[in-house]
């Protein structure tokens, strides 16, 4: 075991503010974040600026990888950005019978060292993945095509902050036992029994993270730093097309392990050679006692069904449905749901898909709007939105993979187009698909139309859907998050019966609603200590990011009771 270089002491001293006011950002639900958004904010005590984090990425391509793990039999690579760009970096793939033996071997020294240290520890990789933001945002953004500003937000400090919110709600959850108890049972005029209790919170055992294509940190964090925090080792699986950003994760973390004097296989990674498919294989050794996932609804159902051993924690895929009743903010409304569709191309979990709109068409400040007006209206704001290629582009980013591209292109057949999708040309890299959203249209009366508007397609395609009234969007609401799952609901109305129907569809089938946005905040965007991502209580996921739900069954509570007059 490696010599201490960062002792427990000075963790706790430099990082127990931090750790504290997280504390109390989740137990306000206040805006609060360390990490700062803007680019600028980089560049100082130690933190990489604009041009050393472009260049530290650049000196990534090409280069081999090596994270010194155990079990090491071979490197793997192969990713291209959706920018174009053969990234060119090699991964150490494992021996899994070398590997997780070894992951293992540092588990009880973590679980020894306590919730508060475990917690400090984690802080300390935030920290020192925080002050690579900028690098970071390169990976992210040549890994998952959201273009740069997106990716160093929403890749960097947004993601940093659900990692802090999981070791926060992980501290919350093992420290809620106290270590110690003196129990007395008086017995009358007998002598009372008295007994010494001591609690430990035991980890489950080896967590596996399957990472995403599209987030890969912001999805990422949450489940391997809260099995981090408590107490379990953790292997990082991350997608095929997005490999690099975790691989930087795994080695910033096996590095501050190891100055804090702890077993830097407590994280490793897990790449894969093309086509092998590792996660199935993964996902059933007895080893793994915690799953993370994020990805299509079949594999995530697959892992729900198959890995009996593991707890499962999946995010899986939905329909996210607008009801559009009425306005008061008839310009805000198609500004706020045109910028909701064109973000990252709608290759967000959070984007709306279905926006159900009486056929009779809504009451607005501006007057009456027909169903064919609002439609036409909405896609006229979102061409306006991207009518400049160059702000386009740094809306849109890049189609992540084919099949994205593959449904926006199958999607006029599906019924009339509202609005038809065009080809950007990326100033900077012109082997990026960038494509601006369509909107189709689809009558809610017709069966073969729903086939259609009742099945996710990801990616930036979205769907008028005309109902009979705001009862009937209403119904087929709840219908809709019931059988598909919804990571997002969102309603615009000026009727307080409406709202209320809204709210108790949500309330029933638990998904997270936005009301009547029309300013600078989206139905698609949730901020750490504060929102909710998911439920956990829709086919869309079965954990919520994040609550102590999610934290909770990652560590189990193991008593040792003795008598009390033995002690010393």
């Amino acid at each position: 075991m490696a010599t201490a270089e960062l002792t427990a002491h000075e963790l706790i001293a430099k990082h127990r503010p931090t750790l504290d006011q997280a504390l109390e950002a989740i137990r306000t639900r206040a805006y609060w974040s360390p990490h700062p958004e803007h680019p600028k904010a980089y560049g100082e005590n130690g933190s990489l600026d604009a041009a050393a984090g472009k260049a530290a990425f650049d000196a990534l391509l090409g280069s081999r990888l090596d994270l010194g793990q155990p079990g090491t039999d071979g490197w793997v690579g192969g990713e291209t950005s959706p920018y174009g760009v053969e990234l060119g970096v090699e991964y150490p793939h494992a021996d899994l019978d070398e590997l997780l033996p070894a992951m293992r071997s540092g588990m009880r020294q973590w679980r020894d060292a306590g919730a508060e240290t475990r917690a400090v520890v984690c802080l300390e990789i935030l920290k020192r993945i925080s002050d690579r933001t900028h690098e970071f945002a390169h990976a992210v953004m040549h890994t998952s095509g959201q273009a740069f500003m997106m990716a160093l937000q929403a890749g960097g400090p947004h993601a940093q902050d659900r990692g802090l919110e999981a070791v926060a709600y992980a501290y919350v959850e093992q420290v809620r036992t106290p270590d110690n108890a003196e129990w007395t049972k008086p017995q009358g005029k007998r002598d009372p029994l008295a007994l010494n209790k001591r609690f430990t919170p035991v980890p489950r055992g080896i967590a596996l993270l399957i990472g995403c294509n599209t987030f890969p940190t912001w999805n990422g964090y949450p489940g391997l730093f809260a099995s981090l925090a408590t107490g379990n080792a953790v292997l990082v699986k991350p997608h095929p097309r997005a490999v690099l950003p975790l691989a930087l994760t795994v080695q910033v973390a096996r590095q501050v392990l190891t100055e804090a004097g702890f077993d830097p296989n407590l994280v490793a990674l897990a790449a894969e050679r093309p086509g092998e498919g590792i996660a199935k294989t993964l996902a059933t050794r007895p080893e793994i006692r915690i799953i993370d996932y994020t990805g299509s609804t079949e594999f995530g159902d697959w892992l729900e069904a198959n890995a009996r051993q593991a707890q499962v924690y999946t995010e899986k895929a939905g329909v996210n449905t607008v009801v559009v009743d009425s306005t008061d903010d008839y310009k805000g409304m198609l500004s706020n749901l045109a910028f909701s569709l064109s973000l990252y191309s709608g290759q967000m979990c959070t984007t709306p898909q279905n926006l159900l709109i009486p056929r009779d068409g809504i009451r607005t400040d501006q007057g009456p709007k027909t169903y064919d007006e609002v439609v036409a209206d909405l896609a006229r704001a979102v061409d306006g939105l991207l009518g400049d290629d160059a702000r386009a582009n740094a809306l849109l980013g890049a189609l992540v993979n084919p099949d994205v591209k593959a449904r926006l292109e199958a999607a006029p057949g599906l019924g009339e187009v509202a609005l038809a999708s065009r080809e950007i040309t990326h100033p900077e890299f012109p082997g990026a698909v960038v494509r601006t959203p369509v909107i189709v249209k689809l009558d809610g009366a017709k069966p073969d139309d729903e086939a259609a508007y009742m099945s996710e397609c990801f990616g930036p395609v979205s769907f008028a859907v005309a109902v009979d009234s705001s009862a009937d969007a209403v119904g087929l609401l709840r219908r809709t998050v019931r059988e598909k799952g919804a990571m997002t609901v969102g309603a615009y109305t000026t009727d307080d019966e409406v709202e209320q129907a809204v709210q108790e569809v949500c309330f029933d089938e638990a998904a997270q609603l936005s009301l009547n946005l029309t300013g600078g905040v989206y139905v698609n965007q949730t901020a750490a200590f504060s929102d909710f991502h998911g439920s956990g209580g829709n086919p869309a996921a079965n954990a919520a990011l994040c609550d102590g739900a999610f934290v909770a069954n990652r560590f189990r509570v193991v008593e040792v009771r003795r008598e009390a007059q033995g002690l010393s």
